[in-house]
Formats: structure tokens, sequence, C-alpha cells
């Protein structure tokens, strides 16, 4: 790889994480202090945060076109009332570089006494990266950003994370990732 191929891998992931920080605005970074406890917290006190790749995709209709190879890496910062803001860059399904903006919330379904959680998570954003030929191929995509929707349903089990998300009548993802 080019330098100049790694330093604008870098420029771009440096934004993905400013632009996901910017989403959670002014939220307090809370530390645990017994010694000061309070009765009420904000919504936006920060909890942890989550790194996700994928592992696996699969379109519902089989076209030369697609790929399933989307490359994604993302960031989540979650609140300790279970809201979240995020952003994850990919390659979309005709390959091509693509960036989802997100905000959403976690809903448990399950807790053992493992620390195993079963959990859904619906997501809303901005989804920018389908141009070309297949700019149409999402709803709304007229000035090149999209709104977008993805449900999904995962597991958590101490620090790692998995999910399977569905975007729309396409197909599915499955992604992991390491909390921290």
């Amino acid at each position: 790889m080019s330098g100049g191929f790694l330093r604008s891998r870098q420029r771009k992931f440096g934004a993905l994480v400013l632009s996901t920080s910017l989403l959670l605005g002014s939220a307090p970074l809370s530390l645990a202090d017994s010694s000061n406890a309070r009765t009420s917290r904000s919504p936006l006190e920060f909890s942890h945060a989550l790194i996700q790749t994928s592992l696996y995709t699969r379109h519902f209709s089989r076209k030369p076109e697609h790929t399933n190879n989307q490359q994604l890496i993302g960031l989540e910062l979650h609140s300790t009332d279970r809201w979240l803001a995020g952003g994850a860059r990919l390659k979309n399904s005709f390959n091509q570089a693509t960036v989802y903006l997100y905000a959403g919330r976690e809903f448990p379904f399950w807790t053992n006494g493992n620390g195993v959680t079963i959990r859904g998570k619906l997501t809303a954003g901005l989804l920018h990266g389908y141009r070309g030929e297949y700019r149409d191929k999402i709803p709304f995509n007229r000035f090149g950003i999209a709104p977008a929707a993805l449900p999904s349903i995962g597991v958590r089990w101490g620090r790692l994370e998995s999910d399977v998300i569905l975007f729309g009548n396409a197909g599915f993802m499955l992604i992991a990732g390491l909390r921290f």
C-alpha cells in the first residue's frame, strides 16, 4: 500500500470518529464515584464504546453486481440509558465506499447470570456513498445522502458483542465488536 492511500484511510477514520463524537454533543463522561451519588442522571452519560467489523454478508437476491465483502469498520458510543450514536465506513452492495452516521437505542430482551444479554437495536441516520448508476438503488438518495433505518438483533457476552443487521429487503450482515 502506498503512503498516500494509508494517509487517506487515516483521515477518513479520523473524520468518522470526530463526527461520531459530535453526534453525542456535550454528553458528559461520568466516572462512578460513590462519595458523590446523584439522584438523577443525564440520559447521555457515557457508558462504553464499541468498535465493530463485518464478518459475513448475504444478499437475498443473487445479482452479479452485488458484493458480499463489506469491509465495515464502525464505532458506537453508548449512554447509560441505552442510547447510542455511531458511524461506520463500509463498502456498499456495489463495492462503493459508503458512510453511515446514526443514532439509536438498544432494547434488552433477556439476560442471564453469566453476563450474556440478548438484545435488539434500532438505528436511524444518514447514508452516503451510493453514486452513479447505483444512486437510485436506495430510496430518497436525491442529493447523494439518504435516510436509513437499520434494525438488528444481537448478543453480548462480557466485552464481546455480535449483531445480525437487516438492511431493508436487500439482505443481512453479521458484525462483531469489542466494548471498551
